[in-house]
C-alpha cells in the first residue's frame, strides 16, 4: 500500500538517520531564489577567481533553474564535529594547521555514497526521478538547508544547527516527488558577532557577507599563484583552510563529537603535520600523503606554497634549510613563497648581527 506524503517523508528521515545523516529536512524546489543576492556578490567581485560561481550563477540561484521538473529538495547534513579545539595549534610555529573538515576522509565521497543509498531507498519506496548533489554542482545548499529547517545561514555565511553547531557537511537530493515540506529555520544569531571578530583577515565586510578574496580558506585552497603579501602574516600556520569563524560560534557548545561520522576522524599525519615534512614533498610524496583526502585536489604546488608561508610566520630557524631547497623550485609560485619566508626568518638574524666593520 503506497505511503501517504507525511508517512513517506517521516520514513525518509528515519532512513537518513540510519545512513548516518545527523540532519534531514525537506523544502519545496521553488522555495528559494538567490538571484539578487548571488548577483550582487558576483558583481562586487567577492567570489575572487572562482569563475565557476559566475559561469553557472543562473542555475545556482534556484533549484528549478537547474532542473525544472524538481518539486522537492531534501537537504541533509552529516556531522564532522571535532573532539578537540580546532584552535589548539594556533601559535605552534613548526606545525601546520589543517581545517577540521579535511583531516579525515574526503567528504565528497562519504556524503555522496550515503546520498546515493538514500536515493535508492526513495525510488524503491516512493518512485519518482531524482538527482543527488554534494558540492559538485551549482546548488545553494546553505539557503536550501535553512529553508528545509535543518539550520540557518549564520553571519559567517555557513549553516548553523542548534544540535550540531557549525560542523555539518551538506548535500541534497532533488526529486520529482511532492514531499511534505518542513518549516524554514529562524535565524538565531541574534546580536552575536563572534565569527566576524574572529576573522584574521577581516573577510566579512558585513554580517552574512563574505569577501572570498580575503578569506584564508579561499587563499589557501582555491587561489592559484602567489598569496597576496597583505594576508601572509595573518595566515599564521594555517596551510589548508581556516576554522576560526566556525570554531568561535557559541552554538558549537551543543555539538557532540560522538555524532560525527567516523570517516571524518582526523588522520594522525594530518592532525598536526610538521612543516619541515611538507616543505620536502615532491609530487609523488604529496599524492601519497594526501591520498583519500580532499586536500589532494589542490596539488603539490599550492600545498608547498602554503607550507612556505606558514614557515615564514613560524619564527623557526630550523626551517631555513628546508626553505633554501625550494629557492629554485620548478614552480615559480613555490620559489617565490620560499624567498619571502627566508627573508622573514633571516631578518632578525641580520639585525642581531649588526653592521659589519672591516
Amino acid at each position: 500500500m503506497p505511503r501517504s506524503k507525511t508517512g513517506l517523508t517521516k520514513a525518509l528521515k528515519d532512513e537518513a538517520a540510519r545512513l548516518g545523516f545527523a540532519a534531514c529536512g525537506v523544502t519545496r524546489a521553488d522555495a528559494i531564489d538567490g538571484r539578487e543576492a548571488l548577483g550582487a556578490w558576483i558583481e562586487a567581485g567577492q567570489h575572487g577567481t572562482m569563475g565557476w560561481m559566475e559561469e553557472r550563477a543562473h542555475q545556482r540561484a534556484a533549484p528549478q533553474s537547474l532542473w525544472p521538473e524538481a518539486l522537492s529538495v531534501i537537504a541533509l547534513g552529516m556531522s564532522y564535529a571535532p573532539a578537540e579545539d580546532p584552535m589548539r595549534l594556533a601559535g605552534e610555529g613548526g606545525i601546520g594547521r589543517i581545517s577540521v573538515y579535511a583531516q579525515g576522509a574526503d567528504y565528497h565521497d562519504v556524503v555522496k555514497r550515503n546520498l546515493k543509498a538514500l536515493a535508492r531507498w526513495l525510488v524503491e519506496n516512493g518512485g519518482g526521478q531524482l538527482k543527488v548533489f554534494v558540492d559538485t554542482a551549482p546548488v545553494m545548499e546553505k539557503p536550501l538547508g535553512q529553508s528545509a529547517g535543518i539550520g540557518w545561514q549564520g553571519k559567517h555565511t555557513n549553516l548553523v544547527s542548534r544540535e550540531h553547531g557549525s560542523w555539518l557537511f551538506l548535500g541534497c537530493i532533488m526529486t520529482t516527488l511532492d514531499l511534505e515540506a518542513d518549516s524554514p529555520h529562524a535565524d538565531t544569531c541574534g546580536n552575536c558577532d563572534a565569527c566576524q571578530r574572529a576573522c584574521p583577515t577581516n573577510a566579512f565586510p558585513a554580517p552574512y557577507r563574505l569577501d572570498a578574496r580575503r578569506c584564508i580558506s579561499y587563499l589557501t585552497i582555491e587561489h592559484k599563484g602567489p598569496i597576496p603579501h597583505e594576508f601572509r602574516a595573518a595566515i599564521g600556520n594555517r596551510i589548508y583552510g581556516c576554522d576560526d569563524c566556525l570554531a568561535v560560534c557559541p552554538w558549537n557548545k551543543f555539538a557532540d563529537a560522538a555524532h560525527a561520522n567516523r570517516a571524518f576522524l582526523g588522520r594522525p599525519e594530518l592532525a598536526a603535520p610538521e612543516l619541515s615534512d611538507l616543505l620536502g614533498l615532491d609530487d609523488a610524496g604529496f599524492r601519497q600523503v594526501f591520498s583519500g583526502s580532499p586536500i589532494k585536489r589542490i596539488g603539490r604546488e599550492r600545498m608547498v606554497r602554503n607550507a612556505a608561508v606558514a614557515a615564514g610566520n613560524s619564527g623557526s630557524t630550523a626551517l631555513i634549510e628546508p626553505l633554501k631547497l625550494l629557492l629554485n623550485d620548478e614552480s615559480e609560485t613555490v620559489a617565490e613563497a620560499a624567498h619571502w619566508a627566508l627573508s622573514v626568518l633571516t631578518a632578525p638574524l641580520a639585525a642581531a648581527s649588526g653592521p659589519q666593520h672591516s
